[in-house]
């Protein structure tokens, strides 16, 4: 990534399409000149920092809108660098047509993400607190919003700086300790490294743990919809959902691919996904739905197994459980049309696995819909997730945070082991190295420009 970082950068920050208002940036050096040389009414680069100021954007004689100019001197805005934020109408010509004027005028258009780049460059915040702005434009439920607001007020990586600095002092310890290699003194007490290495050790094996969590929520928990032709399962997506998402037939074997949708349960998005009904397959497009069932049961977080409780024997239930239940993937056995089999369900609970949990609904008549739903949210989420709680959503910190804990380990055999100071010097500054990628310290251009060109253009 070319890091020009003494341009000043324009973009169009709010969304791209007609709308009532649309918001331009310009950060850099020159923002308040550039912005002052098309703006007319008070002058810009005398007005204090957070004003907002009433004028007209002219091109020569031409006006091309009235707008308001909001102000923010550096180091006081998003970038540290100086900021002004034009809102004019959302017109894409207006938008357009200011943009180009500003770029005539010395700015020039931002790359993907250059805004929260600067910011980093800037010690605004960290890495890991600057790919959490990308998560937080991109969060769509309540829980992906709170995860991503508490990574970038700091999360883990306040902890993390601190053990890091512990480490980097037992590190200048051991390096110290080479420079008398002939007097074979130590410096670096061994058992409080050893100390740090197991309070590092607890909170990076915590944070591993949490991805599993950290990602359902950021990403939506896969739950699978699976069980016979005509069991309901169709009707109940529907019937969760509360609208007519999926074709509803007496006829067997409608379903022959998946259907998948979103349904939010207390602030939790939910990937339900309606497969093919599970018997002998009659044809060859059958027989390719019935493999992606079984597909996406290996895949999911949760199974709902649907089964008609009017017609099914328990033997069938005993041999679709065997077929279908994956240890360590909680199941929800979904006992449906109960409006026509009231009192029919005391026979199949010998049959369920253990650990299962058994509920009687009718998808049809939406009866015990919310009850489910509460069991959905219950099976998955229920005491895992606070407000408090920091989780790792981002495969790059889990990556970093594995190779982080492999090479500490690798430091705490070296002591056992009573290796010589160069070669645990080695292994610390592999560790340190792997901490440093999850915050910012350690990076490379490939690394910046991998998480910056992700972003939206006006961010």
């Amino acid at each position: 990534m070319n890091l020009l970082t003494q341009d000043t950068i324009v973009a169009l920050a709010t969304p791209n399409g007609t709308g009532a208002i649309g918001v331009i940036r310009l950060s850099g050096p020159d923002a308040l000149a550039i912005a002052n040389s098309v703006f007319k009414g008070k002058n810009l680069t005398k007005q204090p920092s957070h004003t907002i100021h009433f004028g007209t954007i002219t091109d020569g004689d031409l006006v091309l809108d009235e707008v308001l100019a909001s102000l923010f001197i550096a180091p006081r805005s998003y970038t540290r660098e100086n900021v002004v934020e034009i809102s004019c109408h959302g017109s894409n010509y207006i938008i357009q047509s200011i943009i180009k004027l500003l770029i005539r005028h010395g700015a020039r258009s931002a790359k993907p993400g250059e805004f929260t780049l600067r910011a980093f460059l800037n010690g605004q915040f960290d890495l890991s607190q600057a790919e959490a702005v990308a998560d937080l434009i991109a969060s769509d439920s309540k829980a992906s919003q709170q995860v991503a607001l508490q990574q970038l007020r700091g999360g883990y990586s306040t902890e993390l700086q601190t053990l890091r600095e512990q480490l980097v002092h037992f590190a200048s310890m051991i390096e110290l300790e080479l420079d008398f290699a002939e007097e074979d003194v130590e410096f670096a007490n061994r058992g409080q490294l050893k100390q740090l290495i197991h309070d590092l050790t607890r909170v990076i094996g915590k944070l591993i743990q949490s991805f599993e969590l950290g990602n359902a929520v950021k990403q939506g928990i896969n739950t699978v919809i699976a069980g016979r032709p005509n069991a309901g399962k169709s009707t109940l997506l529907n019937a969760l959902l509360n609208e007519d998402r999926a074709i509803v037939s007496h006829i067997a074997g409608t379903t022959r691919d998946t259907i998948e949708e979103t349904l939010n349960i207390n602030g939790i998005n939910f990937r339900l996904i309606d497969t093919a009904g599970i018997r002998e397959a009659t044809d060859a497009i059958e027989q390719i739905g019935v493999q992606k069932t079984m597909e996406k049961i290996s895949q999911s977080a949760l199974l709902l197994y649907v089964f008609d409780a009017e017609t099914i024997h328990p033997d069938e239930l005993q041999q679709d459980i065997n077929d279908l239940y994956k240890p360590g993937i909680p199941a929800l056995i979904v006992a449906n049309k109960i409006d026509l089999s009231p009192g029919y369900l005391e026979k199949f609970k010998p049959h369920l696995p253990e650990g299962s949990t058994l509920i009687a609904i009718s998808a049809k008549e939406k009866l015990h819909i919310d009850e489910l739903k509460q069991l959905i949210y219950d099976q998955t989420i229920q005491g895992k997730l606070n407000g408090n709680e920091t989780l790792v959503t981002n495969i790059r910190h889990l990556e970093a945070l594995q190779k982080t804990e492999q090479a500490l380990i690798k430091t705490l055999q070296g002591i056992d082991h009573q290796v010589t100071s160069d070669f645990l010097a080695m292994d610390i500054k592999q560790a340190l190295h792997y901490l440093g990628e999850i915050t910012g310290a350690v990076t490379t251009d490939d690394l910046l420009d991998n998480i910056f060109s992700k972003f939206c253009i006006g961010k």
